[in-house]
């Protein structure tokens, strides 16, 4: 098969690509720059000019694939909702280019965003139609234009080499505070999966996805933010301490608002469904392992 992947040089995106090249299918990567372009050739990649604000690029692309696998986002927090409708347009897009041809589009979102908070969340659970991000939104509509669509819900941690999203912008900010923090009594959990396992599964719900299904890319389904925090702390050699939910907007900034989230989710129906078992290291195996901490006096911005 051959699929079209945005944001397939972004730290999941590149494991996705080598996913798909290594299960015999060829990829035509969206490429905004001659970087990215270099970076889909090494990997085996054809490459496709363009950006999520070419919306005909991604029309074009889309065309040309057998399957589309949307994995790009601008993680841009201080101008998020401008990012969510960026999003929105290129999902419509490349679900036009689609309609009406059974070719299967996969597009990303996250288990934060699922209504249900401090129970279990669920693939049947739908969508917060009150967060900015309207990804699943647009799969809907798309659905009822004969689009053959689904939704990958990645947890919020998505961990590994090469990791520059929310645990090491938590790294970073208990380096330059001299705490590793965790808010109020730490029992909040946050659901977390490796991206070699999520890449895996991005490839299972291109072969095997059920039209109109929501899978869920969840390995640890509610790691406590407390022992995140207590593992933070060890391996920096600073205290570990709770702050409130006041103090937290201070200590954390924009990232406060998602740690404080509690989110447990499963993943039971996907592996039913798909086969798909994750096999890599869980979080905290992973945050022990020294490549989290090697740059931890570099501020990090959120993975895209």
């Amino acid at each position: 098969m051959r699929v079209f992947v945005t944001g397939g040089t972004g730290f999941i995106g590149t494991a996705v690509v080598r996913q798909l090249i290594g299960g015999g299918h060829q990829v035509l990567g969206l490429a905004r720059s001659d970087a990215a372009a270099k970076s889909l050739l090494a990997a085996g990649a054809d490459v496709h000019r363009g950006s999520l604000d070419d919306l005909e690029s991604l029309r074009s692309g889309a065309a040309a694939a057998d399957g589309v696998i949307h994995t790009a986002f601008i993680h841009d927090f201080s101008n998020y909702g401008p990012a969510a409708e960026a999003d929105k347009r290129a999902i419509e897009t490349l679900g036009g280019a689609l309609a009406g041809s059974e070719r299967p589009l996969i597009i990303t979102s996250g288990t934060l965003l699922v209504q249900r908070q401090g129970s279990l969340a669920t693939e049947e659970d739908a969508p917060n139609p009150n967060f900015p991000r309207k990804s699943e939104e647009a799969v809907i509509a798309l659905a009822a234009r004969g689009v053959r669509t689904s939704v990958l819900r990645l947890s919020p941690s998505v961990h590994g080499n090469g990791d520059h999203g929310f645990v090491p912008r938590l790294i970073s900010i208990a380096h330059e505070k001299g705490v590793s923090a965790y808010i109020g009594d730490g029992l909040n959990r946050w659901p977390a999966v490796h991206r070699l396992d999520a890449a895996h599964l991005y490839r299972l719900a291109l072969e095997k996805g059920t039209a109109g299904a929501s899978y869920h890319g969840v390995a640890d389904e509610g790691v406590p933010t407390r022992e995140i925090a207590e593992v933070i702390g060890r391996h920096l050699n600073v205290p570990v301490a709770s702050k409130s939910r006041e103090e937290a907007a201070d200590h954390f900034g924009w990232i406060a608002h998602f740690f404080g989230v509690d989110g447990p989710a499963s993943s039971a129906q996907t592996q039913e469904r798909l086969g798909w078992r994750p096999v890599q290291p869980g979080l905290i195996a992973d945050l022990n392992a020294e490549h989290y901490f090697e740059h931890a006096a570099e501020a990090v911005p959120l993975h895209g």
